[in-house]
């Protein structure tokens, strides 16, 4: 059997808002604080894929074992990737997997097993592609996939699904642990690959994930001092917007050996940083251009004109982010829309209750 759906299926992505929007065309989820993850299997062979399609079987051979234990032999499962450690999530332990000995992968996954948790199911058990279908209509297939196959997947979990305003209001106030917030989705859309128009996700501080463009030297030593941040805008090209700094000392030194390689790159080919810097060079002016290979997580105030106001507050690295996913979108008034305006952006299926409301209560209780 060959699966409906290629390796390089663009998942469905969500748009950041401000407020969680409310009324009975919304199914709400956690936030989980892991890799965004597309699991293929196809008899044998299992396929897992980033949110920028990059390959994670070699990082992750315990959920790829998880996944070809499951009694189905063909389906597709939306999920995302995460390490529990003493009962929390730790996203340091998945930075850890991005590692290119297999040796030291195979040792961190017997020693921190990885978790699957799945949200959505775009093929079924049978080889069926379920992205036609509306949300509400996936959710119930779901959620018999998950009684059928997984109850005795303890590496594969069932994410919780509700449509109580007060355990999603519940979920958002306790994020920061084991959940990055909340994700609300339209009940009545289909799986609407590579876009934003039917999913938001809520968050209770701001945050965007920035290109590392460049870097300023320290003013006393030949260290990084800052991080120089940049956005793509629609024609691809690469502004600067903005720094993050703050770096510990024994930090600043492992920074500049892991940015020496990509010195002398493209940097920023739209609006670029000024100012001057002791170790300026004719070639680089006051800044040290790189290769726009890094992303970065950052938490930042308020925006002036698609830069930060401030400078931001350094939260991680993105490895599983790819640098054009990172654009001017996240700082624009658009990527908070009002809820009217997000509905007038949905097929109009979206704003009638349509297929039947999903079990969301349910799943709670038997999701992970």
């Amino acid at each position: 059997m060959t699966l409906p759906l290629r390796a390089d299926y663009a998942p469905m992505e969500a748009r950041l808002v401000d407020e969680i929007p409310i009324g009975p065309t919304w199914q709400y989820e956690p936030k989980w604080d892991g890799f965004r993850c597309l699991a293929f299997r196809d008899g044998e062979s299992v396929v897992l894929r980033s949110k920028s399609g990059k390959p994670l079987e070699r990082y992750f051979p315990d959920v790829v074992a998880a996944v070809r234990a499951v009694p189905a032999s063909h389906f597709v499962l939306d999920g995302e990737l995460v390490v529990p450690v003493g009962g929390h999530l730790a996203f340091d332990e998945l930075l850890q997997r991005i590692h290119p000995a297999a040796s030291r992968v195979r040792r961190l996954a017997a020693e921190r097993p990885a978790m699957y948790i799945v949200f959505d199911l775009l093929v079924d058990d049978e080889g069926r592609s379920l992205i036609a279908q509306p949300l509400a209509g996936r959710r119930r297939r779901l959620e018999a996939f998950a009684r059928k196959h997984l109850a005795r997947a303890g590496s594969i979990r069932l994410s919780p699904a509700t449509d109580d305003l007060e355990a999603a209001r519940a979920w958002l106030s306790r994020a920061g642990g084991n959940l990055d917030g909340i994700v609300a989705k339209v009940r009545d859309v289909p799986y609407l690959s590579g876009t934003r128009d039917g999913m938001v996700k809520v968050k209770r501080g701001r945050t965007a994930d920035c290109v590392v463009g460049g870097f300023r030297y320290a003013a006393s030593a030949k260290v990084v001092g800052s991080l120089l941040l940049g956005l793509y805008d629609d024609a691809g090209v690469l502004h600067h917007v903005g720094f993050t700094s703050g770096f510990a000392a024994p930090e600043r030194k492992a920074l500049l050996a892991r940015l020496r390689p990509l010195m002398g790159g493209r940097g920023f080919t739209g609006n670029a940083p000024g100012g001057p810097s002791r170790w300026s060079t004719e070639r680089s002016g006051e800044w040290e251009p790189l290769e726009p290979n890094l992303v970065v997580e950052v938490g930042y105030d308020q925006v002036t004109a698609d830069r930060f106001r401030h400078g931001t507050r350094f939260l991680r690295w993105r490895p599983d982010k790819a640098p054009r996913q990172c654009t001017l979108e996240q700082l624009a008034s658009g990527a908070r829309p009002r809820l009217a305006a997000l509905l007038d952006g949905v097929a109009p299926a979206a704003t009638s209750r349509g297929g039947a409301r999903s079990r969301g209560g349910s799943a709670a209780r038997r999701g992970g």
